[in-house]
């Protein structure tokens, strides 16, 4: 019986197209989730799934891994330098609270398809040290974590180099420290956590280029200006007055001036991310109109109806 590869990993045809492919392990790798399957090997098959998916979703590893699965004989030599198909696979069943696909700040559901492009296009090995390459990923992180600081941890199968000098993947613990008033593309740099080196060489690092997560509630414009929608009531808007308005910068008193409209914006200066300068916040207004539920309500409406009418 011929050996697994990695389309029987995943389940899908040699042929398949890359679409078919990252279908095939969306389903897999939820299925197999160990925080959710009652498999004794769940864990081994996520890292698996994972590792098949590493190679296959990337055009040239998989045309060089089905050129092995061709010739298996053929390209040992830079298999163990190159890494073959190397990368890092994301353990989502590691996190520190133990929710799937997610953890707090943090989305990693993908986070290691942007792993991965292990010293491709070498073929044959260095005499000296080689400093390994680094890597580059995209971390989605919630605006809260922008205001407070925040820390988590996470767990990939990260690629090593074996005393033979062939790739092979062991689970680690990466702890990731997201500092209060980081902006939108800045990145994090984990030093010595990005691809092996080669004859001594030391460690790539590993950077996590931060990225907003969308909210309906606010949202981030120029890097460190944040909108959020204020809804109020049409008397409040009418007559003017103070309210308490729950922020990302925490609760803050703010000023309604009479006669307010929707879709005018409140600024309030500083109170945006609080980078080194800090950007502003802008609150904009809408008017939350009550309905008439009731005959008292429609009473009330009315009323109000010929109020404004008979001025008119």
């Amino acid at each position: 019986m011929s050996p697994k590869n990695h389309y029987d990993t995943l389940g899908v045809a040699r042929d398949a197209s890359a679409a078919d492919i990252k279908k095939a392990y969306h389903k897999l790798v939820r299925q197999y989730h160990p925080d959710i399957s009652t498999d004794p090997d769940a864990d081994k098959k996520t890292s698996e799934i994972n590792q098949a998916y590493n190679t296959l979703k990337d055009p040239a590893k998989r045309a060089e891994y089905d050129a092995l699965l061709a010739n298996p004989y053929a390209g040992h030599e830079q298999a163990g330098f190159d890494g073959g198909f190397g990368g890092y696979h994301y353990d989502d069943s590691r996190f520190g609270d133990g929710q799937p696909f997610g953890s707090g700040d943090f989305r990693f559901d993908d986070i290691f398809s942007a792993f991965g492009h292990a010293h491709s296009g070498r073929t044959q090995r260095p005499s000296g040290p080689v400093k390994g390459e680094d890597q580059h990923a995209e971390l989605a992180i919630d605006i809260a974590a922008a205001y407070q600081g925040s820390e988590r941890s996470f767990s990939l199968d990260m690629p090593t180099l074996t005393a033979q000098g062939e790739m092979t993947y062991t689970r680690k613990t990466l702890h990731v420290k997201i500092p209060k008033g980081i902006l939108e593309g800045q990145q994090i740099r984990l030093r010595g956590q990005g691809l092996p080196g080669y004859n001594g060489g030391e460690n790539g690092d590993l950077y996590l280029k931060i990225r907003f997560r969308e909210d309906p509630s606010h949202y981030v414009k120029d890097r460190k200006d944040v909108w959020q929608r204020l809804n109020i009531a049409p008397w409040t808007a009418v007559l003017g007055g103070h309210i308490e308005v729950a922020t990302p910068a925490g609760k803050l008193h703010v000023t309604i001036p009479a006669n307010s409209k929707s879709g005018q914006n409140l600024r309030l200066k500083g109170k945006g991310i609080p980078a080194k300068e800090p950007g502003d916040l802008y609150l904009t207004i809408h008017i939350d109109l009550p309905q008439a539920n009731s005959d008292a309500d429609r009473a009330a409406w009315e009323q109000l109806a010929a109020h404004y009418g008979a001025r008119g």
